[in-house]
């Protein structure tokens, strides 16, 4: 089986690449590099894949190896985008490649219409054309927005977004169905909640926070510590994809037109949560970290960011019900991880 990992220098989709050649699939993984945060990351993600390769290596190259090829291309390039589906015949997609950060999105929201619309409208377009077994896609726990009926369950409604990065992501999922209906592409649309784990972004916060604590600098606590977050290992998160990727969709029998439930279709559409089901203070996150490193905080409290939300918690029971499968690192372990991660390869 043929496998097509978008966002393949990613984080999850760096995890998600090594997990498929395990399990002995053909990877063919596409990333733009972009400098959204420190290309050498991406770089050194590609090289624990087995690649050479290095920080010149240019637009629209291709590197190959046993079982596993890599493109250096934004989905956003049709023509060049459809040229990789016609040489290599997918039996699987997983288009983790977006444009990511809420708060980025404040400042710079073309890039999220470039690559979350355009991008992932190609990736439809693409799969349309050249027929596959099941495309799954990378949404986020942001889509909830205002909802406060926790834990979020895929049958709520998400019209209430609080960022353009939510938006692109519940727009992805409503392409996804129109896409289902039309075209009948199986398609599973995956709502990560809070990621973190070795390899992770400099952006998010485990990262911030370990540099800066090991660096003995103040870090910012927003919403005054007052936040809980789903937090998932990225080994969870995997491994959801995993158990998803074979579980193919179908046209639900119990759709029904006159009570949509948002989470299911008689298309061959559905949605997943995949997160901890363990919503984790902020400030015990933060201890944990202090335990970890052994080092005291410096703590600056600041007020809640826009385009956040005060609370996330995910309702995995459909996940677990379709795939038999529910992630359970705790918050502990998983920054321990993370930590000694850190420390090797920062060399810290």
């Amino acid at each position: 089986m043929k496998v097509l990992v978008t966002g393949s220098a990613g984080f999850i989709g760096h995890h998600l690449v090594k997990k498929l050649l395990q399990e002995g699939f053909q990877v063919v993984g596409i990333d733009s590099l972009n400098d959204y945060y420190d290309t050498e990351l991406k770089i050194n993600r590609l090289r624990n894949q087995g690649f050479e390769i290095d920080v010149n290596f240019p637009l629209n190259g291709e590197l190959t190896i046993p079982n596993n090829k890599f493109y250096r291309v934004n989905i956003e390039d049709k023509n060049t985008l459809m040229g990789i589906f016609e040489t290599n015949k997918f039996d699987f997609v997983v288009n983790l490649a977006a444009q990511a950060g809420v708060r980025y999105s404040i400042t710079n929201p073309d890039a999220y219409l470039d690559s979350n619309i355009v991008g992932f409208l190609n990736i439809l377009e693409a799969c349309r054309k050249y027929p596959i077994k099941h495309l799954l896609y990378a949404s986020s726990s942001s889509v909830y927005g205002l909802n406060t009926n926790i834990p979020f369950s895929e049958s709520s409604h998400t019209d209430h977004p609080i960022s353009l990065y939510a938006t692109s992501k519940k727009c992805n999922e409503l392409m996804a169905h129109t896409y289902s209906h039309l075209f009948s592409i199986p398609t599973t649309g995956l709502r990560f909640f809070t990621v973190y784990g070795p390899w992770g972004r400099p952006d998010m916060a485990l990262f911030m926070f370990t540099r800066d604590i090991l660096a003995n600098k103040e870090i910012e606590v927003f919403n005054f510590g007052k936040m809980e977050r789903d937090f998932t290992y990225i080994g969870d998160i995997v491994e959801g994809i995993y158990q998803s990727l074979n579980n193919v969709p179908s046209g639900n029998e119990d759709f029904d037109t006159a009570k949509p439930d948002p989470s299911i279709s008689s298309a061959p559409y559905r949605l997943f949560n995949i997160g901890n089901s363990s919503p984790v203070k902020l400030m015990d996150f933060v201890a944990a970290i202090e335990h970890k490193t052994d080092i005291k905080a410096n703590l600056r409290l600041s007020p809640i960011q826009a385009g956040d939300v005060p609370v996330t918690f995910a309702d995995t029971s459909k996940l677990e019900k379709v795939t038999g499968y529910k992630p359970n690192t705790n918050i502990s372990d998983g920054i321990s991880k993370f930590v000694d991660w850190y420390r090797n390869y920062y060399k810290v």
